[in-house]
C-alpha cells in the first residue's frame, strides 16, 4: 500500500510540473500585462545571430538608463544550450523567454534576427525593427524616448 501511494505521489508531481508549465505565449502575455504602464521593447534573437551580439549590450544599457523601459527577449534556438552559451558570452539584464518551436516568432511574423517590437505604455504595439547596426541605435533610442515622454 505504501509503495502505491509513493508511486502515485511521484507520478502526480512528475506530471503536474509538466502540465502546469507555461507556454512561451502565456509567459509573454503575463510579462506584457505585468509591465503595462511602461514602454516595452520585445526582442527576438538567436545564438547564431551576429548582430544580436551587438544589440545585447545596447539593450542592457537602455534597460539601465530608462526606468520605465522594460525589455523582454525571446530566444528561438532549437537547443537551449546554444542560448545558454550565448548568454554566458553576452549577458542580459532583462527577461528572456525560450521559444524553441518559434510560436511567438510566427505570431509576430519575425522576418530577421534580431527583430524588435515596441509597445507603448498602454500596451499597444506601435513599431518594429529588423536587424541591428550601430547606425540604428540612435533611431531606436529616439523612438523609445518619444514613447517614454508621452
Amino acid at each position: 500500500m505504501f509503495k502505491h501511494i509513493l508511486f502515485l505521489t511521484f507520478v502526480f508531481f512528475s506530471f503536474s510540473s509538466i502540465s502546469f508549465a507555461k507556454s512561451p505565449s502565456e509567459e509573454l502575455e503575463q510579462m506584457l500585462a505585468k509591465y503595462k504602464g511602461n514602454v516595452i521593447y520585445l526582442d527576438f534573437w538567436a545564438s547564431w545571430c551576429t548582430p544580436c551580439r551587438q544589440s545585447f549590450p545596447w539593450m542592457n544599457e537602455m534597460q539601465n538608463k530608462y526606468n520605465k523601459l522594460k525589455i523582454v527577449s525571446v530566444n528561438v534556438d532549437y537547443e537551449r544550450s546554444l542560448a545558454t552559451k550565448f548568454l554566458a558570452e553576452t549577458p542580459a539584464n532583462f527577461s528572456i523567454i525560450y521559444d524553441p518551436k518559434g510560436i511567438l516568432a510566427r505570431k509576430y511574423k519575425v522576418q530577421g534576427m534580431p527583430s524588435g517590437y515596441i509597445f507603448d505604455k498602454k500596451g499597444q504595439l506601435v513599431g518594429n525593427h529588423i536587424g541591428f547596426t550601430e547606425a540604428k541605435k540612435t533611431k531606436f533610442e529616439e523612438e523609445i524616448l518619444h514613447l517614454l515622454n508621452q
